[in-house]
């Protein structure tokens, strides 16, 4: 399965190449062009006239990398991309090409103080226990600056369910896929972009060479539709469709753009919502900014748990994503 080879590759931040390979290869045979940028983006490119469209996902994944050394031979490290230090403690990373395995520690809590037990948990407080037993031990094997992810493999559970890591955004990078191949009257660009997850850093390149009209951001987004959250605090729901966002942390979206998808989705009976939350952003937000601006929306696949070492999503919301995708991009 396409998503299960996208989500079970390494690419955190800064360090993308595996799954650039993956979709390079997937997608050469649908585009009359593929350019990497300096930065590593992918710029697929399916020629055509009129309106200049682009699509957009992002290659990476949140992730650690490794900063020093303690005494013990414990490894210090820091965030790639927002992780919540309350999720780290105990989970299994593997760390660089080589994906040594360490586990991340903290203070067992039976020997934490009564103000250690009560204050958040810190980066500074965990430590990446590799099994080794000395600084000069530890030096030998991982090196500064080396990358860890999460150890998670990707499956499918119950009735239609998926889990793994990465959903954030490698289930964009499958919907682009698909979607490219399909033939569409506009100038059709696919790009996948590096380093979404610390600044949109890879987006600002490749819409600043493209310029386009209109830019769409296909994502992984946050859902919380679970027993003692309140409805109007589930930003999504899983089942019932992708989500199309109103507006975020950087960006508003053209509601020109957002109403025509949804009355698409009308029209071919395609379950759908609206995303009802502002948190967060993506590279929608570097797309119309640049040159001379873009309308831009945002169209999701609902993932529980995201930025986490496991996220879960629906195998059916997927494919009405894709299917979404193609009957908007149809109408030009």
């Amino acid at each position: 399965m396409l998503l299960e080879k996208l989500c079970n590759a390494v690419g955190p931040s800064g360090y993308e190449g595996q799954v650039r390979e993956i979709i390079k290869n997937e997608i050469k045979e649908y585009v009359d062009e593929i350019k990497v940028d300096n930065m590593g983006n992918i710029i697929a490119h399916k020629k055509g006239n009129g309106t200049k469209v682009v699509v957009d996902a992002h290659m990476d994944e949140v992730g650690f990398i490794i900063t020093g050394y303690n005494e013990d031979g414990t490894l210090r490290f820091a965030a790639l991309g927002g992780i919540n230090p309350k999720i780290i403690p105990s989970k299994v990373v593997l760390i660089g090409d080589e994906k040594l395995p360490g586990v991340i520690g903290l203070k067992p809590i039976h020997l934490q103080s009564k103000e250690e037990r009560t204050k958040a948990v810190a980066y500074k407080d965990c430590c990446i226990d590799i099994g080794s037993n000395s600084k000069e031990e530890s030096r030998k094997l991982v090196k500064l600056g080396e990358y860890a992810i999460f150890d998670t493999k990707f499956s499918e559970f119950g009735e239609g369910l998926i889990k793994g890591k990465a959903f954030d955004d490698r289930m964009g990078c499958a919907v682009l896929i698909e979607i490219l191949k399909e033939n569409y009257n506009c100038d059709f660009y696919g790009v996948f972009n590096v380093q979404e997850e610390v600044g949109e850093r890879g987006a600002y390149v490749s819409a600043y060479n493209i310029q386009p009209d209109i830019g769409i951001a296909l994502e992984g987004t946050i859902c919380a539709d679970m027993e003692g959250v309140p409805k109007h605090l589930r930003a999504t729901e899983i089942g019932k469709g992708p989500a199309i966002s109103i507006m975020d942390h950087t960006s508003i979206f053209n509601n020109e753009i957002t109403d025509a998808i949804e009355k698409i989705a009308e029209e071919k009976e395609i379950p759908h919502q609206r995303r009802r939350a502002i948190a967060g952003g993506n590279d929608a937000g570097a797309i119309y900014t640049v040159g001379n601006g873009a309308k831009v929306a945002t169209v999701s696949v609902p993932c529980r748990y995201i930025h986490s070492s496991i996220s879960v999503a629906s195998l059916r919301d997927y494919k009405n994503t894709v299917k979404l995708m193609r009957e908007y991009l149809k109408t030009f």
